[in-house]
């Protein structure tokens, strides 16, 4: 979540002899790729803005990590890579930004100026912070899958040793391939251990609370959800790259159970504690204030992201309780797009993107199911362990798929709008 370096590649002042649109056109396909959007929609994006620049010809092939761009059929193609990951906060202000471009209240020298600015900007709190973010989602979470006592005081415990590995990750970035398999094992092994000292049951649920943060569920639901839009290049790696994180987080689950003695049948799916409505909702409460903080999410967006998250983890556990995990997380998903898409119609709004992310990475994990395929089991103990983690997975990909078409049918709507008289030439400048 760190910020790149300010002469990140793409951003600079291009040289004299390249067109300032072409560049203009990279650097945000490559900051939207690098804040996590979709091939699919930064396509679309680039596409909306070449008519308010002065390019209605050009043509986008993006990949999960970086674009292919020409300015018309008989340009040569440039490839642009996406470069380090964005903080939440900066991709707010590049959608701003691409807005204003569209709406043709921003031209290209200023659109470029700004796009350094925002890749310069500095965070409003430091890393260390963020991570201790991670804390309250796990507490969040685990309110919301186990509230016991003492699986609440170990998922403090395993958070901070999340927090404090990611925050060496972040200072040592080799050692970043690691992350999935340490954390999972070291995690597990506090949890497990806590468990077989008779300190806490039900360990897997109190385990997936602590890992979450780090879970691949948003690019395994974006890998399924770009394959079903078309894209199915970007969507194969990111759906790849996604399972071979989610086999390390497992293996470092099973390792833990080994070093342990912890047979897999006690890694079972079953919620130990019930109390009402209180802690589901707390844990909602912490969950979405950590997250805002781990994201650097946009201060003056707090409001409307907490009133999505709201709505959709409404729908989310209501229906988890009556019709399971998978219906549960798509219709979770479905009420974060509807309602970010209504959010995003209010003047000043934020675009849906910036609600509905929060929103989906609490019904994700408040789904459950990514690890459930842990449960290697004998007999027809692992096929229904192993169904019921793709039930959920897919049963979020499709609501979030079912979203996307929501809100990009808004999007496309408040492009069909008239646009304002152009009295300036805005392919030059503001």
């Amino acid at each position: 979540m760190s910020s790149p370096p300010p002469a990140a590649r793409g951003l600079t002042t291009p040289p004299a002899d390249i067109d300032p649109r072409r560049h203009l056109l990279l650097s945000i396909g490559a900051a939207l790729l690098s804040g996590g959007l979709p091939a699919g929609d930064v396509e679309d994006e680039l596409c909306g803005l070449g008519p308010a620049i002065g390019a209605p010809d050009v043509r986008v092939a993006a990949w999960s990590t970086g674009l292919f761009l020409s300015m018309s059929r008989d340009d040569g193609a440039v490839f642009e890579p996406a470069g380090q990951m964005l903080r939440f906060e900066q991709t707010s202000d590049i959608l701003k930004l691409v807005n204003r471009i569209r709406t043709r209240r921003l031209g290209v020298d200023g659109a470029l100026r700004e796009l350094t600015e925002i890749r310069e900007e500095r965070p409003r709190w430091p890393g260390w912070v963020a991570d201790l973010g991670g804390l309250a989602v796990g507490l969040g979470l685990c309110l919301l899958l186990q509230p016991g006592v003492g699986n609440l005081v170990f998922a403090a415990v395993g958070s901070l040793v999340v927090a404090l590995l990611t925050t060496l990750v972040r200072r040592w970035r080799t050692l970043r391939p690691l992350l999935p398999v340490a954390s999972s094992f070291l995690v597990s092994l506090i949890v497990l251990g806590a468990f077989h000292a008779g300190w806490l049951d039900g360990p897997l649920r109190t385990i997936v609370a602590v890992l979450a943060i780090l879970l691949p569920g948003s690019a395994l639901v974006t890998g399924l959800t770009e394959i079903a839009s078309g894209a199915a290049a970007a969507g194969t790696s990111r759906l790849v790259s996604g399972i071979v994180q989610l086999a390390l987080f497992i293996v470092g689950l099973v390792g833990a159970a080994a070093v342990t003695g912890t047979h897999l049948s006690a890694l079972s799916d079953v919620q130990v504690v019930h109390h009402g409505w209180w802690a589901p909702c707390l844990g909602v409460a912490l969950a979405t204030l950590g997250l805002i903080i781990n994201v650097y999410s946009p201060p003056e967006h707090t409001l409307s992201i907490v009133a999505v998250v709201v709505v959709a983890s409404a729908v989310q556990i209501t229906l988890n309780i009556t019709h399971g995990a998978a219906i549960g997380g798509l219709a979770g998903a479905v009420a974060a797009a509807v309602a970010a898409t209504l959010v995003s119609w209010i003047p000043g709004g934020p675009a849906w993107r910036i609600t509905y992310v929060p929103a989906f990475l609490i019904v994700a994990p408040g789904s459950f199911g990514l690890l459930n395929a842990s449960q290697i089991e004998v007999g027809t103990g692992a096929a229904a362990s192993l169904l019921t983690a793709l039930s959920a997975v897919f049963g979020i990909a499709i609501g979030t798929l079912i979203g996307a078409v929501i809100c990009r049918a808004s999007d496309r709507a408040t492009r069909a709008l008239p646009l304002p008289e152009q009295t300036t030439d805005w392919s030059a400048g503001p």
